[in-house]
């Protein structure tokens, strides 16, 4: 099978946008609300388990009881509209960080990206982030160039559950009619992992400091960035002798290596 499509996650994986800038904008939605919260660095790590934003505020009031404050009794009476009243505080907060150039892409994903288009590869973007956040931060790093370039967009409202489940990267495979075999999916966490691997999909994982104790025992690649030539990048599973960094060549072969895996397997499950 041809590589046909490259399906890119989003937070964490073409930019770190936990730490430069969801995060600092949940702490910074919380001081406006008037909230007496502040998620920090390792908490926030915890809460990125939930597969999105509303989902972490929920269980951050379930499990971790913070005060309310004034705040009581709105989100005792009605939690999810409440809930969602601080995430779009928050998401406002998160598109101005962006806008501001606080939010920027990860060492090589430019590159490749450029690369897969000049080729006639189809790019995908494959994330269980909301709209609201994840258009202006599309527009801002990728530029109107990259941007044009993406031939889908699926994200978490566009599907009934969200990563782990498969049903985001179905539904891309579907858009872009093509089979499993013809993709390979870049992301950068276990959950991610998990629903590009129930969907058949390859998965190279390029790691960050959120994810690196992260089980990525069913991923084809493990990496520590995209890379740019120049500078060598390190692979923490699997070896490329001759690349210095994420090529389209490299991506090919891990690709072709997970088709011949599963051809395999389903000849022996026929054979037994």
């Amino acid at each position: 099978m041809a590589l046909k499509a490259l399906l890119f996650d989003v937070d964490g994986t073409l930019a770190d946008t936990e730490s430069q800038g969801h995060l600092p904008a949940y702490n910074a939605a919380f001081e406006e609300a008037g909230l007496e919260w502040r998620w920090s660095p390792e908490l926030y790590r915890e809460l990125l388990w939930q597969p999105g934003g509303r989902e972490r505020l929920r269980h951050y009031i379930l499990h971790h009881k913070p005060k309310l404050g004034v705040h009581r009794s709105k989100a005792r009476e009605d939690t999810d509209n409440w809930v969602s009243e601080i995430h779009a505080i928050k998401s406002r907060h998160f598109k101005k960080r962006v806008s501001s150039g606080k939010v920027t892409l990860r060492p090589g994903v430019r590159r490749l990206m450029q690369e897969a288009r000049a080729e006639g590869l189809q790019l995908a973007i494959v994330t269980n982030a909301s709209s609201r956040s994840l258009e202006p931060f599309l527009q801002h790093t990728l530029g109107e160039e990259l941007l044009g370039g993406i031939t889908e967009v699926v994200s978490g409202e566009q599907v009934l559950r969200k990563k782990p489940a498969p049903d985001l990267y179905l539904e891309a495979l579907k858009r872009l009619k093509l089979s499993a075999p013809e993709c390979i999916a870049i992301e950068d966490s276990e959950m991610g992992l998990r629903a590009a691997h129930e969907a058949g999909i390859a998965t190279l994982i390029t790691i960050n400091d959120d994810t690196r104790e992260h089980d990525f025992s069913a991923a084809s690649m493990v990496v520590d960035q995209l890379g740019e030539c120049d500078v060598p990048i390190h692979f923490l599973k699997g070896r490329s002798q001759d690349a210095r960094c994420v090529t389209l060549p490299l991506l090919r072969n891990l690709v072709a290596g997970n088709h011949t895996k599963k051809t395999a397997k389903t000849r022996s499950k026929r054979s037994a």
